[in-house]
């Protein structure tokens, strides 16, 4: 409820500051613009019920999308629930053939809603979206529809028929997320570019290592990992070698785990002395682990943001020489797994480590790595 006297944005502005830890927002004063007292409301009440952060986080994502979309196309918030002909214009603004953009300007989003998207830093790609991307927007519009205790036309032939024949009509490639792996031999190039004793330099050395070695976790299970969340656990000894610190890490409930799941990785060796060795320098003991170092030096209090992440990966790269373009935080991810497959480690520990649900989509991993080294490529 608004205060008397107080701004209806600048309330909705503290209201989003309150599950920013939750919620990361780099946009909190346009997104209370454009967000209503009962979106907020409803943002609020999904993160005390526990909602996965990825979820809430591409929730409001579309919400705010869908909203400046709704208003530049048709200078309203909104409808809930949608009528058929609104969603069939967003079908047709997002989906569109190229070619036919060319001869008929008219096809497709209209100048006068791109330049308006575009002008909010909604839009960035040139391009119809990916229809991936229209679906998930679809489907989050459908799911706060039903929240407000109403129904919608999500499921109408006709909806489905133009998005069926959009994509048949605009074909495209499917796009891995990051072009090239990080595995052993990339990460140790990424690196070597952390070779000073900066606090940045010791801050990315930890991120890449802690990434890579608890199983190629998420961008945003790395942002947002918390002292409170680490254990110390006991030296790993080796024979003829002096015994490795060993933690485990508590990620809690994950993507794909168990509303009461918590999920545990475990580091051991040099990528626990990296990440002792930032805590120790940063002289972080409680609340986030990796944040944001300004160009002083200056660690923040704050959080380091999920999309930080994957640009420190992209930094790292163009400084080790190689192509930015190619690399990505999920890069970090499926290059665990390609290098457990080539350094011989079975499908079902590296699975344990790095949480993989799906057998079928670890082992494209492991399966791209065997078909390349194996006896099936070296017949002749």
């Amino acid at each position: 409820m608004t205060s008397p006297g107080r701004d209806p944005i600048d309330t909705r502005a503290h209201e989003l500051d309150t599950i920013a830890a939750v919620l990361p927002m780099e946009r909190r004063d346009e997104l209370a613009e454009l967000l209503t007292d009962q979106d907020v409301e409803r943002l609020r009440h999904l993160v005390n019920e526990g909602m996965g952060e990825n979820t809430l986080r591409a929730l409001t994502s579309d919400l705010a999308y869908l909203q400046a979309w709704s208003l530049a196309a048709t200078g309203k918030s909104l409808l809930w629930p949608a009528p058929e002909a609104l969603l069939l214009k967003f079908v047709a603004h997002h989906l569109w053939d190229p070619q036919k953009r060319a001869e008929n300007p008219d096809h497709g989003m209209p100048a006068d809603v791109e330049q308006n998207l575009r002008g909010q830093g909604f839009l960035k790609a040139v391009g119809p979206h990916a229809p991936d991307t229209v679906r998930r927007r679809l489907a989050s519009w459908s799911t706060l529809t039903k929240w407000r205790g109403l129904s919608g036309a999500f499921a109408s032939p006709a909806l489905k028929s133009a998005i069926r024949l959009a994509v048949r009509a605009t074909p495209r490639p499917r796009k891995r997320k990051s072009a090239k792996a990080v595995t052993g031999d990339v990460m140790a190039r990424l690196l070597a570019t952390c070779n000073t004793s900066s606090l940045r330099d010791i801050r990315d050395r930890a991120i890449l290592m802690v990434a890579f070695a608890s199983g190629g976790r998420r961008r945003s299970e790395v942002a947002g990992l918390r002292v409170e969340q680490l254990t110390n656990e006991a030296p790993i000894v080796v024979e003829g070698a002096s015994p490795l610190p060993s933690l485990s890490i508590h990620l809690g409930r994950t993507k794909t785990s168990g509303a009461d799941h918590d999920e545990i990785v475990y580091l051991t060796g040099r990528p626990v002395e990296a990440l002792n060795a930032w805590m120790e320098a940063a002289r972080i003991e409680v609340g986030s682990v990796f944040r944001k170092v300004d160009r002083w030096g200056n660690v923040s209090k704050r959080t380091l943001d999920p999309k930080s992440v994957n640009d420190i990966v992209k930094n790292r790269a163009e400084l080790a020489g190689l192509d930015p373009g190619e690399f990505s935080a999920h890069g970090l991810r499926s290059g665990y797994l390609t290098e457990a497959a080539n350094r011989g480690v079975p499908l079902p520990e590296a699975m344990e480590q790095s949480r993989h649900r799906s057998v079928q989509q670890a082992s494209s991993y492991y399966n791209s790595a065997t078909r390349r080294s194996g006896r099936a490529a070296r017949l002749l």
